[in-house]
């Protein structure tokens, strides 16, 4: 496991954690933490295999601080199968779309902790963390039908979840955007919905002030010009049910 600080500022500090999968056969997935004062959240926390390695690395970065929330931008296992462990060893309050609120405790949840798992509507909403008013953005279908995105003012940074994962390469930095293309390409072509929802939120970002796009799969995208050819690049995206007529075909022999 490695940890990279994205952004530190004061009492405010950006920290990726990765690699806590090499060498198994399970995607690769990234797990952040946003630490502001004396609060502290980890997006996307993961699944059993990273369980204990993330709940001590976690605990290890923020230092004097609390952990007092847990994102969930979608309801995938490599993002929330290891969710009861987190309630049952903090007091962190769990956030996830409206639509998972029933589908989620099948991953296990006991009775104790269930009350503290929390639903994100529709819209998006702030969640404050200690003082500091992060955005929750929606991004559904991209690729989950209930899927949000964190917006952090404080470091600029956007937490896109699956938007921008790539696979097949080792570096966590996108140092070339066009070489990189080839990374993120398979990924978003089946696993986003359609080139629709990627074009509305090309949208809607552009209104924000973004020096970082961190996804939970694979290398960010830092300064401005990459992150503005990472939002052109899903302005132009077919994926998904774009490309159907490719997929719904009769097996062959």
């Amino acid at each position: 496991m490695s940890s990279t600080i994205l952004f530190e500022s004061g009492s405010h500090k950006n920290v990726l954690l990765e690699d806590f999968l090499k060498g198994e056969a399970a995607v690769q997935a990234n797990q952040h933490l946003i630490i502001h004062g004396k609060g502290a959240m980890i997006l996307d926390p993961g699944g059993h295999k990273v369980y204990s390695k993330a709940l001590s690395a976690t605990m290890a970065e923020i230092g004097g601080a609390k952990l007092t929330h847990l994102f969930l931008s979608h309801e995938d296992p490599d993002i929330v199968a290891a969710v009861n462990g987190w309630l049952m060893t903090t007091d962190a309050v769990a956030y996830s779309s409206d639509l998972w609120m029933r589908f989620i405790p099948h991953f296990g949840l006991d009775r104790l902790v269930v009350d503290r798992l929390k639903g994100i509507p529709d819209r998006g909403m702030f969640l404050d963390l200690d003082g500091l008013k992060l955005m929750v953005l929606p991004a559904h279908f991209l690729h989950s039908s209930g899927n949000h995105q964190i917006y952090d003012p404080e470091s600029r940074i956007l937490y896109s979840g699956d938007l921008g994962a790539s696979v097949g390469h080792d570096y966590i930095e996108v140092p070339d955007f066009d070489a990189h293309i080839k990374y993120m390409k398979g990924f978003h072509t089946r696993y986003m919905s359609a080139g629709r929802a990627a074009r509305n939120w090309a949208r809607m970002v552009r209104q924000l002030d973004i020096d970082i796009i961190a996804p939970q799969h694979g290398a960010f995208f830092r300064g401005r010009e990459m992150v503005a050819r990472f939002i052109d690049w899903c302005d132009q995206l077919e994926v998904g049910v774009d490309l159907l007529d490719d997929i719904y075909q009769l097996p062959t022999a």
